[in-house]
């Protein structure tokens, strides 16, 4: 039985790392997965494969790897079911409906980077104004609009 999975792909696109949709979609079909689908230049995968869940460690290590190998940069991935992801997203705990906030959910594989994300987040801001919560496998962020990627003007 086919399992769909998607891969989060860490610093692809920035810092001189480029990988074009199209090479980084042929890695994964050479890899042997199917249904493989990029999202835009996100470094975002979708696929298909016959490796269940169980096997999710040595999936893992097999497209680092590549990744490595193909791309020449030091990768990394958080790699999902699409039921995982989809549970995630539906567990958002805050208003996403909300126009004046910006719903984040961001994804890591250590459970100790996430919780020490949290612990930073409560000290530095309000958790009123950026309220942040943690779920499983991932951290929930919800701040006003325009918060994020404040431009300042330059004189």
């Amino acid at each position: 039985m086919s399992t769909t999975w998607v891969a989060l792909l860490r610093g692809v696109n920035v810092g001189g790392v480029t990988v074009r949709s199209a090479d980084l979609a042929a890695m994964f079909r050479d890899l042997g997965h199917a249904e493989v689908r990029t999202f835009l230049a996100s470094g975002n995968v979708r696929f298909e494969t016959d490796d269940a869940p169980s096997r999710r460690s040595a999936l893992k290590a097999s497209i680092e790897k590549a990744l490595r190998e193909r791309f020449g940069y030091d990768a990394w991935i958080v790699l999902l079911t699409r039921a995982e992801l989809e549970n995630a997203v539906t567990a958002f705990p805050f208003d996403a409906d909300d126009d004046g906030r910006q719903p984040y959910v961001l994804f890591s594989s250590d459970a100790a980077v996430l919780a020490e994300l949290a612990e930073a987040a409560a000290s530095l801001s309000d958790t009123e104004t950026d309220p942040v919560a943690e779920g499983k496998g991932v951290l929930y962020w919800s701040p006003p609009k325009g918060r994020t990627l404040e431009r300042r003007s330059r004189r």
